[in-house]
This record gives structure tokens, sequence and C-alpha cells, in this order.
């Protein structure tokens, strides 16, 4: 993984919004539906879209359009070798 990336996760978690739809998704499967999200952060679906589009710029969740929704999952793969790259700073 490369400091550019590195860089572009952190701003990603820089948010609390962005945590909490995270925080949600490791309790949750590593998943979120696109309506799931519109309820837990209570703010307006561009607001949510702007987030979610963060963390998948970030590649920390991927995105899965089903019919008219999208649902997201986590990237274990991504959050796994930032957080081993973080510890190795």
């Amino acid at each position: 993984m490369e400091l550019k990336q590195i860089e572009k996760i952190s701003k990603a978690l820089s948010d609390v919004n962005r945590l909490k739809i995270l925080q949600y998704m490791q309790k949750n499967q590593g998943k979120v539906e696109c309506t799931k999200a519109c309820d837990l952060l209570d703010l307006a679906q561009p607001s949510i879209s702007h987030h979610i589009k963060k963390l998948v710029e970030s590649e920390l969740i991927s995105q899965h359009k089903i019919g008219r929704n999208y649902n997201y999952s986590l990237n274990h793969e991504v959050w796994d070798n930032y957080m081993l790259r973080l510890q190795n700073l």
C-alpha cells in the first residue's frame, strides 16, 4: 500500500459520520444497505451519498448495485493492509 493510499484512507476516517457507517458495518457482518445508512445517520440523502463516496474512493468499502439500490460491503483486505502499514510507520 502506497503512502498516497494511506493518506486517502486517513482522510476518509477523519469524519464522525463515516466512522459511524464503518462501525455499523463491523456490527453487521461488514455490510450496509443504502436505506439503512440514511436511517443510521439522520442526514439528508445527498450528505450520506457524499460520505459513502469518500469511503468508496478510499477503497475501504465496495458498492454493489441491486435494482435501484446500492449495498456496501467492507473491504477487509484494504482495512487490514492499512492497519498493518500504520503499525509499521
